[in-house]
């Protein structure tokens, strides 16, 4: 099986996802795990999310960032 190299800089990717305008707006961003670990890496992403105050869920291979900082309730 052949490694997948990543073709862009880390901090670059990082800088163009949280500059999306979900972000901006308070929406949501969902990205594929396996993409994320590929591209940044799982902790680095996580910091990166934690570092803002935002939420972020894991759901089958999705990731979803929740781009605000109010309390989240989760009804079923």
């Amino acid at each position: 099986m052949d490694k997948i190299v990543r073709e862009t800089d880390a901090d670059l990717w990082i800088e163009q996802i949280f500059a999306a305008k979900a972000v901006a707006e308070g929406g949501v961003i969902r990205r594929n795990r396996h993409w994320i670990a590929r591209e940044v890496g799982r902790e680095r992403f996580f910091r990166e999310v934690a570092e803002r105050g935002f939420h972020l869920l894991e759901t089958g291979d999705q990731l979803v960032v929740i781009c605000h900082q109010g309390r989240i309730y989760l009804h079923f």
